[in-house]
């Protein structure tokens, strides 16, 4: 059998059309992650709030993901990964929906539990479709398998930001914060409506949408690959899991990686800006620029992905990693010294080394785990929480200023993500070396 063939079979058994419809939900959550970023500022100014209240739209994305990742595994170990698929959707469409009730009654409150179910949704897709791409075909490809379905899931970030920016920013009222403080109860309603009338639109288009797709799942025949026991012993199970060092350090690598993802991700636009302005720029302008070539880190970082899947061919998946992490300090010490355009390049260029790293880390630390990478899954899910852990620090950092008198305090917290990557290294490398010996 050629390894081509092998990738998504097994035992003579094509596991083609399942392995499409699951991969078809990464680009899903892919969607509404990157939707969802720009919607802090959009928030902020329809509600009249501060940017630390429009943050609460993070807190309530995380902790959907946080929250639900340990019940998701027992939910599929007591039933199934198709089942598990079937919850998670249903969640993302109930949640998605939820914002036209939301809308109707005007608080913001409810958007955040709109939020917090979608993306409890959002964890039963991951903690089940990350671990059931593994066990369609051999184990031997488990992770270049893993990788080619993650190729989707920045493709569907990309339309998240495309939509974002085309159908929500650019159609809302274009009055700034400053004014809109100005307007009378009345004048704010009315115009607070007409924004959530346009902010709401793709959340109800995309809630249908997964609707569709649920029923395509629940009437398709799915593989029962790993349902075999439904018996739920918890604290054993994690006991088992989290003895396995390979499984423990996967779970702090990841924990790191994300956090290194969301920051680089995040401040690439105050990098960016205070960039574009020395060179004369106004801000507003500069901001635009900077978006742009955060859209051209995101199709870097897709490009890289398919390239990175196809390099797995001839290299194994933990030597590749601690390439690509050695490839990312490198350039983020470039963001960091560079204080022009080069440093903004280099940014560029960090999308395109992280583009393997959550898949290949969660390959590795689930190999082997056989019917425990339900709850394996679990903890590498929750590892997320490190989006949102590590960014505020780095923001605590780009908030001084300067440091060391006259070095940019923007370029100096790009620090973080090096320590991030240089964690990650050493996982790959040290996962490399156990393999070999």
């Amino acid at each position: 059998m050629s390894k081509n063939s092998s990738l998504i079979s097994k035992d003579g058994v094509s596991y083609l059309i399942p392995f499409i419809l699951v991969t078809f939900c990464f680009a899903l959550w892919g969607f509404a992650n990157d939707i969802t970023n720009p919607m802090v500022k959009a928030f902020s100014k329809i509600f009249r709030m501060s940017v630390t209240d429009g943050t609460l739209v993070q807190v309530a994305f995380y902790g959907g993901y946080f929250c639900m990742a340990f019940p998701a595994a027992i939910f599929i170990r007591k039933y199934s990964y198709k089942a598990g698929v079937l919850m998670g959707l249903g969640l993302y469409a109930a949640g998605a929906l939820l914002f036209f009730p939301s809308k109707s009654i005007g608080l913001y409150g409810c958007f955040l539990i709109s939020y917090f179910i979608m993306t409890c949704g959002l964890s039963f897709l991951e903690t089940s479709c990350n671990p059931y791409i593994l066990t369609m075909g051999p184990e031997e490809t488990a992770t270049r398998r893993l990788n080619m379905a993650q190729c989707f899931n920045p493709c569907g970030s990309i339309i998240g930001m495309f939509v974002a920016m085309n159908f929500i920013q650019a159609k809302l009222n274009p009055m700034s914060s400053a004014d809109r403080a100005l307007l009378g109860d009345a004048e704010f309603e009315a115009m607070k409506n007409a924004d959530l009338n346009i902010l709401i639109s793709p959340y109800l288009i995309i809630g249908m949408v997964i609707v569709v797709m649920f029923l395509i799942i629940f009437f398709a025949k799915m593989p029962k690959n790993g349902d075999q026991s439904h018996d739920i012993h918890f604290m054993s199970t994690l006991k088992r899991i989290f003895s396995l060092k390979y499984y423990r350090e996967g779970v702090i690598a990841q924990f790191f990686y994300v956090g290194a993802q969301i920051m680089c991700w995040t401040f690439i636009i105050q990098y960016g800006t205070r960039v574009f302005m020395a060179e004369g720029m106004d801000e507003q302008s500069a901001e635009v620029l900077s978006q742009r070539f955060n859209i051209y880190a995101m199709l870097f970082f897709i490009c890289s992905r398919f390239i990175a899947t196809y390099l797995m061919k001839w290299l194994k998946p933990a030597k590749l990693l601690a390439i690509f992490g050695v490839l990312a300090m490198i350039f983020t010490i470039g963001v960091i010294l560079f204080q022009n355009r080069w440093g903004v390049y280099c940014l560029v260029c960090v999308s395109g080394c992280m583009s393997l790293m959550f898949p290949t880390i969660y390959g590795i630390a689930l190999d082997g785990l056989g019917d425990d990478a339900k709850f394996g899954a679990a903890g590498l899910i929750m590892a997320i929480l490190g989006g949102s852990v590590l960014p505020p620090l780095q923001a605590m950092i780009i908030d001084q200023g300067t440091v060391f008198e006259t070095f940019p305090a923007t370029n100096a917290s790009f620090v973080l993500p090096f320590v991030c990557f240089l964690i990650v290294t050493i996982y790959g490398y040290r996962m490399h070396q156990k393999r070999h010996l």
